[in-house]
């Protein structure tokens, strides 16, 4: 009897051996630096507007659901893109973007489309949506961001919704919408910060402009 007990404990100890490893595994160009191919083939399957990519190991793999959102943060900083994918590096935050746009209207790409982001303080907007966090050249206050970064936000919003099939961005203000803030999820928070907040409205109809005319 003790000999089947403890070969049934064995053997537990090794199923939830192989579980944890399971939840611990990685895709391989995650957590690490990549070589150029790597990177190419990675933003073939993302965006063409990548200027650099850092693989998040703080994301789902793959995302629960298919893409139908865009959800805005900001920094509330001026990082680096290389700045933010340390952090985002860090296992122990636990947080990620799929997207990050600096300061200079430059383009990083931390965790793939096909993943989800940990971002929003929602798994199920996230597990729509993809998610871009954008730098502040004003720190408080507005929380401002530049021409350039402001510019490039409605380039990638296009981009996404092209590729996606998402043929029009409603903003609502609240969670109904398909463009969607961080704020909205959480209350302790008022990310992407005033300045952005109040230009939802003016990005959604843009996008819309630029998808309606092809």
């Amino acid at each position: 009897m003790w000999l089947l007990l403890a070969g049934f404990c064995g053997t537990a100890a090794a199923v939830l051996a192989l579980c944890a490893a399971a939840r611990t595994a990685l895709p391989d160009m995650v957590g690490r630096a990549l070589t150029q191919e790597e990177k190419r083939q990675v933003v073939e399957r993302n965006s063409p507007l990548t200027n650099y990519v850092y693989l998040s190991p703080n994301a789902t793999f793959p995302r629960g659901d298919a893409i139908q959102k865009v959800t805005i943060h900001h920094m509330a900083s001026d990082l680096t893109l290389e700045e933010l994918g340390a952090s985002f590096g860090q296992r122990d935050r636990r947080a990620s973007a799929n997207y990050a746009i600096d300061s200079a209207g430059q383009v990083a790409l931390y965790v793939e489309e096909r993943d989800r982001a940990w971002t929003s303080s929602s798994l199920e907007n996230d597990d729509q949506a993809v998610t871009i966090e954008v730098a502040n050249d004003e720190i408080g206050g507005d929380w401002h961001v530049s021409d350039a970064a402001y510019e490039r936000l409605l380039d990638l919003c296009e981009d996404i919704c092209r590729r996606n099939g998402i043929q029009e961005l409603r903003y609502t203000g609240d969670e109904t919408g398909n463009l969607t803030l961080h704020s909205m999820f959480r209350s302790d928070t008022e990310c992407p910060g005033p300045y952005l907040t109040n230009r939802m409205g003016e990005i959604a109809q843009e996008v819309n402009r630029r998808l309606s005319s092809g």
